[in-house]
């Protein structure tokens, strides 16, 4: 019964880390991008894929619905940081990515949301952030 408990109080720690930290990434890019986390993670996924890929690959990428999906691509294609294009094999499918200058936005968010998660975590050595990455690792393989 006690393993229970810790393990419970663990599970609220980690949740609670979580939601703090992406908070203040959520802020932080409100603040000083005028964006959204969403519209972060639309266009990191993109970038990590610069071929382009399918709404339905991009929602599985994000674990979200089309739907969500669907309504930040729209945004962004009329900001004209992502373009869509009909395969050139099957005209059904669809694919997404960033235009030239979505790429540059991206870019330097990227940058700065890198500092932000570093300042998120500044208070852990880098002992500690290798050994929470590898209990992490061991806690993911259940």
């Amino acid at each position: 019964m006690e393993g229970s408990k810790r393990r419970l109080k663990l599970w609220i720690r980690l949740l609670s880390v979580t939601r703090s930290a992406e908070g203040s990434l959520r802020e932080y890019l409100r603040v000083n991008h005028d964006t959204t986390l969403p519209r972060f993670d639309v266009m990191a996924a993109l970038y990590r894929r610069r071929d382009g890929v399918t709404m339905g690959e991009l929602s599985r990428m994000l674990l979200v619905s089309n739907g969500n999906a669907t309504a930040v691509v729209d945004r962004l294609e009329k900001d004209a940081l992502v373009k869509r294009r009909a395969s050139e094999t099957d005209r059904r499918t669809i694919y997404v990515e960033l235009t030239p200058q979505g790429l540059e936005q991206f870019e330097a968010l990227a940058a700065g949301h890198e500092a932000e998660v570093a300042k998120i975590f500044a208070t852990l050595s880098e002992a500690d952030i290798d050994a929470l990455t590898e209990i992490l690792k061991k806690a993911g393989k259940i």
